[in-house]
């Protein structure tokens, strides 16, 4: 079955707590809001970002942090010399836990 991941967290994420780490490589268009507020409900300890695009990430963190999460570390990898992409990993974590 396909679905949305969304979707299924709505559904199947009360019956995943605790979860330490939640892993997102998203499409180039980011986040959905609705996967942003399934990952607030879910409350994962850390998170690990990777993305391709700078914009939809800059306002995925800033749905993420106004969530309660802070960023641990960006690492930007240039993976394509030459050209203007540019890999992006970013670690959050949530708020509350100690460093």
């Amino acid at each position: 079955m396909n679905e949305r991941v969304h979707t299924w967290l709505v559904r199947e994420g009360g019956r995943l707590r605790p979860v330490d780490l939640v892993v997102l490589d998203p499409p180039r268009g980011g986040l959905s809001r609705a996967l942003i507020c399934a990952l607030a409900r879910l409350m994962p300890e850390r998170i690990t970002y990777v993305s391709c695009n700078p914009a939809t990430l800059a306002r995925d963190l800033k749905w993420l942090l106004a969530r309660g999460y802070v960023i641990s570390s960006i690492v930007a990898l240039d993976l394509f010399p030459q050209t203007f992409h540019v890999e992006t990993i970013v670690k959050l974590r949530r708020a509350s836990e100690l460093p």
